[in-house]
């Protein structure tokens, strides 16, 4: 590092970041009081020692020189691999996933900091494959990438969590320059496949009646005859495109492919998915199905948001966190407490900020002429905005509630870490923008 190097630092992206955290140890603080005005948790305490491990680590990472961090990070790849392979085995269960590793109140979430080790080495992987591979291997090695760490994420299962390496790898994957056909592909495959797994349940808990289109597609016979008959039509129309290198072959098996993803996927997820994952879905489209159960959540959340009013009831004031109404109030439903405390023009505040933070990663992608920081900063605008919308959304009410937190703001040392040390890497992308190696 040079001295100079200190004066290229993105000081209003790192001054965003340390508000937000700040912003986020107050809000943890409020929601460890109970109704007599009595601190009952020493969360915040917690809470200030791993952003202080962040921020340090954050600030170290900026300042390595890059080529170490390319060169290591097919080897930081495969230790959190190998961290969430044991997780699967010896891993604490918590809140019915087993997804830590560690001891009594101390320990760590490997999937948090899996998913900073898939921004870098995938990113690695597409700069070292430019203009050498074939454009299809080059997309099915970095699908093969993120799908391994989110395979294992979803096994310990959790659902929310594995989520989160979509948007990555689809936008690190847009901006590495794979070929948008098969960024479109998994859009696709996604879509549809959410839809197929979403319809039954829809059926069944909402509208209460049978649809006939719905019923024969749902059906498992008429599924296993139309994934037969697909696969067949998937190898003719692969075969002739071999033989033959007609784009109509290419895709009609390109069709055919999205076609048989989404209805054998969406079987499965129809029998893994556990029935309190089935009741989020079910009480975000109407939470009054069971309003003091699984709609409990959302209805208490909404209500602290709405008591919020223009400027809020004032910090510690509270009365939806402190009389204990809004569960999860640290992490999951943080963002429910802030909003109550501060208002409307605090959420505006949060939002304000974290458009700085992603506004500052774009900048970066726009100013540096270093691919690999292009590409760690891209990757993290997809997690935080991800994080945000999901986790924002969830507590208003407009998207099923999927145990994702609010980054830098909801309790959680793992979550807390990694991000801030994405964060780093994104800044040293910034610091290197001249070249690769300096």
């Amino acid at each position: 590092m040079k001295i100079r190097d200190i004066f290229e630092f993105d000081f209003i992206l790192f001054a965003a970041v340390i508000i937000l955290t700040f912003i986020g140890i107050l809000t943890i603080r409020s929601a460890g009081i109970n109704s007599e005005g009595v601190l009952t948790s020493n969360e915040y305490k917690k809470q200030i020692i791993w952003g202080i491990i962040g921020t340090v680590s954050a600030v170290t990472v900026s300042f390595i020189n890059v080529k170490y961090i390319y060169n290591a990070s097919p080897f930081l790849y495969a230790a959190t691999i190998l961290l969430l392979l044991y997780t699967l085995v010896g891993g604490k269960v918590v809140n019915s996933a087993r997804s830590w590793l560690g001891f009594s109140d101390l320990g760590i979430q490997p999937s948090e900091f899996a998913k900073i080790t898939t921004i870098l080495f995938l990113s690695r992987y597409l700069i070292s494959t430019q203009n050498k591979v074939e454009s299809v291997r080059r997309f099915l090695v970095s699908s093969a990438i993120a799908l391994l760490p989110m395979a294992l994420v979803l096994l310990q299962p959790d659902f929310g969590t594995s989520l989160v390496f979509i948007p990555i790898f689809i936008i690190v994957c847009f901006v590495g320059g794979v070929s948008l056909k098969y960024i479109l592909f998994i859009i696709a495959c996604i879509a549809l496949t959410a839809f197929l797994t979403f319809v039954p349940i829809w059926q069944s808990y909402i509208i209460k009646k049978t649809i006939p289109i719905f019923t024969i597609i749902n059906d498992n016979r008429f599924t296993m005859i139309l994934l037969i008959g697909l696969s067949l039509v998937a190898l003719l129309a692969a075969f002739s495109w071999i033989q033959y290198k007609r784009a109509r072959f290419f895709w009609i098996l390109y069709t055919a492919a999205i076609l048989i993803f989404s209805f054998g996927v969406s079987k499965i997820a129809q029998k893994i998915l556990k029935e309190y994952q089935k009741m989020r879905l079910i009480v975000f489209l109407d939470p009054d199905v069971d309003p003091l159960g699984a709609g409990w959540n959302i209805n208490q959340s909404i209500t602290a948001i709405g008591s919020g009013g223009i400027s809020g009831k004032g910090y510690l004031q509270g009365t939806q966190s402190h009389y204990r109404f809004i569960p999860q109030q640290s992490t999951d439903f943080i963002f429910s407490i802030f909003a109550e405390e501060w208002g409307f023009i605090g959420t505006v505040t949060i939002f304000a900020l974290f458009f700085i933070v992603c506004f500052r990663l774009i900048r970066i992608m726009q100013k540096t002429a270093n691919e690999f920081g292009c590409y760690i900063s891209a990757g993290m605008v997809a997690l935080l905005v991800f994080h945000f919308f999901i986790n924002v959304g969830m507590t208003m009410g407009i998207m099923p509630i999927t145990g994702i937190p609010l980054p830098l703001i909801s309790y959680g040392g793992s979550a807390t870490i990694s991000t801030l040390l994405g964060i780093g890497f994104a800044l040293n992308g910034y610091i290197y923008r001249i070249e690769r190696d300096r």
